[in-house]
């Protein structure tokens, strides 16, 4: 599925084994999950999409989380994401300060 950029709500809900009415409901529920709509109001998922319906599925079906605790679970772990994130891109901003140091003292 890897070199689609985006799935029908079918197909979701096939991946995950759940009905197409659930994945709208959580839809409402998580404002972490939010297709794109197509002009004729069907969902686009994207990969992210996907990813977030996999916690999801993850919090509610296999580990038994109610709404709220999921909702709660979810938040943690996309601010730990972001922080995953902006930590990551601070060390590639280091990494290539560090490549031009080393390529200039090399020129000398």
């Amino acid at each position: 599925m890897a070199t689609k950029r985006y799935w029908t709500i079918s197909e979701v809900a096939e991946q995950f084994d759940v009905n197409a009415s659930l994945l709208r409901y959580w839809e409402k529920e998580f404002s972490a999950l939010d297709p794109k709509k197509q002009g004729s109001g069907k969902r686009a998922y994207t990969a992210r999409d996907i990813e977030v319906i996999g916690v999801l599925h993850d919090l509610l079906k296999r580990k038994g989380y109610t709404i709220d605790g999921a909702k709660r679970s979810l938040k943690q772990a996309i601010k730990e994401q972001r922080q995953l994130d902006e930590l990551r891109q601070r060390l590639e901003a280091v990494r290539a300060e560090l490549i031009g140091i080393a390529t200039d003292a090399e020129r000398r």
